[in-house]
C-alpha cells in the first residue's frame, strides 16, 4: 500500500482532515495564546495542546504549522547585523492561495512532520500506539530539512499513543530541540504524558464549544442534522462527536435508550429485542461502541438529575426530562444510577472486548436496568 493511501489515525469519517479545515472556530482563547508568544519572540519550542476530544486540538496545531512554515524567520541586518524583529501576526490564517497549502495537502512540504501511529503490514491496519519505529524517522527529517535553513514544526497527534520507547525519544528531542524547530504535542488526557514531556512544554487549552460554535463547525464540515440542539446535548461541545452521531444516526440510537429507560420497571421488551439485534449486526463495532457510550450518558445524565433535582437541559431525546425525573427524583436515586453506571459500562465493555454475544449483552443490560429501576 502506498503512503498516498494509508489509512490516517486522526481522521473522522464524513468531516475534513484537519490540515484541511478552513477555520478554527470557538478557540480564539488558545489562538491568541500563541500569537502573543510569537509575537513577544518568545515562541517556546514545545506546545501541549489539550482539551476535549473533537474540540479543534488537531485543527489549531495545523493551523500553527501552516503559519509558522509561511511566515519567514527574523534575518540579520542593520550596521551590527542585528536580527530584524518578526512582523506582529493578528490571525494564524495565511493566504488562501498560498503555495504552502497545497505542499501541506500533498504531505509534500518538507518543513513538517507528523508523528502518528503507523501501519501495520501484516494485520492490514494501523497500530495501536506510536512506536519507536515511528519516532526513529525524525532523525531523517531533521537531516534533510536542515539544509533550507528555515523553520521546522513536528506535529504528534496524539502524543497520547506514544509508547515508552517513543515517548523517551521524544524527550530526548524537548530536552534538546533542533535549532528553528516547534513540537506540537495533541494529547486528549495530559495528565497520562511523562511529566517530564509536559514540564517542557507550555500549554494551550481548548474548551468544549458551545451550541452555536458547535453549529458553525458542523455547517463548516458539510454535516446536516434537524435537531441540533439534542446533538449538541449529546456531543458535549466536541464537533468530532457531533459528526460520529450523525455518521450512526446516534440521535436515533440514544432515543431508543431513553424510551427502554422510560418503559422501566415494566420494559418494553420489543424495543429492547430490537436494539439487541441492531447490536449483533456483521460490521457493526462502531455503531456498539456507540451504543454503550451513549448508555453511558444517559446514566450519567440520570444521576445528575437526582443530585440536582432537575433534568439537563436541553433535553437530548424527546420526552428525556420527564424519564429522567420519573426514574431520579432525588440524592439517593442519583447514588443508584451513578453506582449502575460505572458497573454496568464495565460489564458492557469487557464483554464485547472478549467478544461475547453483542445480543445477549445489551439484553442482560436491560434486564439490570430493569432491576435497578423497581429498587432490585
Amino acid at each position: 500500500m502506498s503512503d498516498d493511501t494509508l489509512p490516517e489515525p486522526d481522521v473522522v469519517d464524513g468531516a475534513p482532515h484537519p490540515r484541511d479545515t478552513l477555520r478554527l472556530i470557538g478557540q480564539q482563547g488558545a489562538e491568541q495564546e500563541f500569537l502573543e508568544a510569537y509575537n513577544s519572540e518568545r515562541l517556546h519550542h514545545g506546545w501541549m495542546i489539550t482539551g476535549p476530544r473533537g474540540s479543534g486540538k488537531a485543527t489549531l496545531a495545523w493551523s500553527i504549522a501552516r503559519f509558522l512554515l509561511a511566515t519567514p524567520l527574523p534575518i540579520a541586518g542593520g550596521m551590527f547585523g542585528e536580527l530584524e524583529h518578526a512582523p506582529h501576526a493578528d490571525t494564524l490564517d495565511i493566504a488562501p492561495d498560498h503555495p504552502l497549502r497545497r505542499r501541506m495537502a500533498a504531505g509534500s512540504e518538507q518543513g513538517l512532520f507528523v508523528l502518528r501511529r503507523g501501519y501495520n503490514d501484516k494485520t492490514k491496519r494501523l497500530k495501536d500506539q506510536i512506536t519507536v519505529d515511528e519516532a526513529r524517522k525524525l532523525k531523517g527529517f531533521f537531516s534533510l530539512s536542515s539544509a533550507d535553513g528555515g523553520r521546522r514544526v513536528v506535529i504528534v497527534d496524539a502524543a497520547d499513543e506514544l509508547n515508552t520507547s517513543a515517548a523517551n525519544a521524544l524527550l530526548k528531542l524537548l530536552e534538546e530541540p533542533p535549532a528553528r524547530t516547534t513540537l506540537l504535542l495533541v494529547t486528549h488526557q495530559p495528565s497520562g504524558l511523562l511529566p517530564t514531556i509536559r514540564s517542557r512544554c507550555r500549554v494551550l487549552r481548548l474548551k468544549p464549544l458551545e451550541p452555536d460554535q458547535m453549529q458553525q463547525a458542523l455547517d463548516q464540515a458539510g454535516v446536516q442534522t434537524d435537531a441540533p440542539d439534542q446533538m449538541a446535548a449529546l456531543a458535549e461541545g466536541s464537533v468530532g462527536a457531533a459528526v460520529r452521531l450523525a455518521n450512526l444516526n446516534g440521535l436515533a440510537l440514544y432515543a431508543e435508550w431513553i424510551a427502554i429507560l422510560g418503559s422501566l420497571p415494566r420494559l418494553d421488551r420489543t424495543r429492547a429485542q430490537a436494539l439487541a439485534e441492531a447490536a449483533a449486526m456483521r460490521g457493526a463495532e462502531e455503531r456498539r461502541a456507540l451504543m454503550v457510550a451513549l448508555l453511558d450518558q444517559a446514566l450519567a445524565r440520570l444521576a445528575k438529575t437526582g443530585a440536582t433535582g432537575q433534568p439537563p437541559l436541553p433535553e437530548a431525546a424527546k420526552g428525556e426530562a420527564e424519564v429522567l425525573m420519573r426514574l431520579a427524583p432525588d440524592p439517593a436515586s442519583a447514588r443508584l444510577w451513578a453506582a449502575q453506571a460505572q458497573e454496568i459500562g464495565a460489564r458492557l465493555r469487557h464483554g464485547l472486548a472478549v467478544n461475547l454475544d453483542p445480543a445477549a449483552l445489551i439484553l442482560d443490560t436491560v434486564f439490570r436496568l430493569q432491576k435497578a429501576a423497581a429498587g432490585g
